[in-house]
């Protein structure tokens, strides 16, 4: 039996501290695990040949600094994570294992406002091919991310809005697909999601402090404080679309006036240019026109990207973010949008603050918010679920 400060005690902590630096960063050289643990190098080699001799890590070798090395990833075979992302018209799913390696991915289109019966059970079947396709048996999922439209409600787990997915009202989407999936699930709404795989695999890499704009039918940001998501008591930080531009404005879905999404989101956009381009036109297609010069459409776009510059500079102000990155199909037409918020950002942020700011377009696209829903398994997971056979520990963590 362990007791406080025994060498077993300690022993156990130092094994999943390892863990969980390898875990979070997906792969680290035994010098920068001793740099991010404070252990010592000899303490690291001995615990890495430990985990290593038990299956848990794999270790190859590599350069850092021009000198030969040795990169420390989790095990393939430790288990694996499913992210999936449910959009206002696509279900996207993503199979990965605990080396930050994705294996397989899935998107379709999906009307998920019409039916959250309908998209369960397509997600559910989704999970099931993909986890088929992967070739792995069913008791190596440890856990899944699932990425919903709207903020979530941190007291009662259900979406905080009927008026973004009306149909889903009353609805537990992590219970929903936990029970019909067995494993533990981890919920979040999809701007936070796409910040934490822009932050992991994208265009925040290396940054702890950052604002990753969405910008759809609506507008939302994720926003990451000291490499951390943050998501405030009520679980609905980062509602920028719904800063006030103009309080004489068109009413705003969540009965206000003026709000930002009310100048960005596609559902206010596409009206104005629906006149002259065609009833059927799509954000998607508004950008490739700009992008081909199309003088209507490029005017729109800026239009907009200086619409949510505003919203930005009023980050800036508050947070000080280092970097923003601008996500959904806005971000596809790259400077045409991304100049725009830097001439608001430099109008209306304190100086200071728009000097150390970068804007950036996400290198992820459509696929942000599906792989940080992989990302926010690796980052909530126990490490005990990694190190169960080292250490007898429980094979499943608690669902978030």
């Amino acid at each position: 039996m362990e007791t406080p400060g025994s060498q077993s005690s300690l022993h156990r902590a130092n094994l999943e501290r390892v863990v969980r630096a390898v875990r979070l960063a997906g792969s680290m050289t035994q010098a920068e695990i001793a740099r991010a643990t404070g252990l010592s190098a000899a303490t690291v080699s001995n615990i890495v040949r430990e985990l290593r001799e038990g299956g848990t890590v794999e270790v190859t070798d590599t350069s850092a600094g021009g000198r030969r090395a040795r990169s420390v990833s989790l095990s393939g075979d430790a288990g694996i994570v499913i992210g999936v992302d449910f959009g206002h018209e696509h279900l996207r799913v993503a199979v990965g294992n605990l080396a930050h390696r994705v294996l397989a991915e899935e998107a379709e289109p999906l009307d998920v406002d019409a039916s959250w019966t309908e998209g369960f059970d397509r997600a559910e079947k989704l999970v099931g091919q993909l986890i088929d396709t992967v070739g792995v048996g069913r008791d190596k999922v440890i856990g899944v991310g699932l990425g919903v439209p709207g903020p979530i409600d941190v007291e009662s787990g259900t979406l905080g809005s009927t008026a973004i997915l009306p149909g889903w009202a009353g609805i537990n989407p992590r219970e929903e697909l936990s029970r019909r999936l067995g494993v533990p699930v981890y919920v979040d709404n999809d701007a936070n999601l796409g910040a934490l795989g822009e932050l992991v695999w994208g265009s925040g890499r290396g940054v702890k402090d950052l604002a990753y704009i969405k910008v759809a039918s609506g507008v939302g940001a994720g926003l990451v404080i000291n490499g951390q998501i943050y998501r405030g008591p009520g679980g609905t930080a980062g509602e920028i679309g719904h800063i006030t531009l103009d309080e004489s404005g068109p009413v705003c879905r969540c009965g206000n006036r003026g709000c930002l999404e009310t100048f960005a989101a596609a559902r206010y956009v596409l009206p104005l240019l629906q006149g002259t381009h065609g009833p059927d036109l799509t954000m998607e297609r508004v950008v490739r026109l700009a992008r081909d010069g199309d003088p209507g459409c490029r005017r729109v776009v800026a239009d907009v990207g200086r619409h949510i510059g505003s919203g930005v500079a009023n980050l800036c102000n508050l947070l000080n973010p280092s970097r923003v990155v601008l996500g959904g199909s806005l971000a596809e037409a790259g400077e045409l949008v991304t100049a725009p918020i830097r001439d608001s950002v430099s109008r209306y942020a304190i100086p200071s603050a728009a000097r150390q700011l970068t804007v950036t377009s996400g290198a992820l696209g459509g696929r942000a918010e599906v792989l940080g829903a992989l990302a926010l398994v690796l980052s909530e997971m126990g490490d005990s679920t990694v190190l169960g056979g080292l250490i007898g520990a429980p094979a499943l963590s608690s669902a978030r």
